[in-house]
């Protein structure tokens, strides 16, 4: 018996690349002024491609992604729901 998901169900992300190294990225993000507007660059963030996991608070994301996520999609991503990209900057890791 196949089972399908609802209407609006959304649809599985493609699983990590584990062969690719984590990159942690920091984004800085202009206009998001409520919790409604977290929400929204949180689910836009979490359906690019690479992404792996997403911390986001108000004005600012903390990402862990593939080494390969672009990021001219993340910015489409933000600017997708309203908001303004205004930085990317690639965290080291912690020794």
């Amino acid at each position: 018996m196949k089972v399908l998901a609802a209407p609006d169900a959304p649809l599985p992300l493609a699983p990590p690349r584990h062969d690719l190294p984590v990159v942690h990225l920091h984004l800085v993000i202009a206009g998001m002024q409520s919790v409604h507007a977290k929400r929204a660059a949180f689910a836009a963030l979490a359906g690019v491609p690479g992404v792996r996991s997403a911390e986001v608070e108000m004005g600012e994301a903390r990402l862990d992604c593939d080494g390969n996520v672009d990021a001219s999609a993340l910015r489409a991503a933000i600017e997708s729901v309203g908001l303004v990209l205004t930085s990317v900057a690639r965290q080291l890791p912690l020794a």
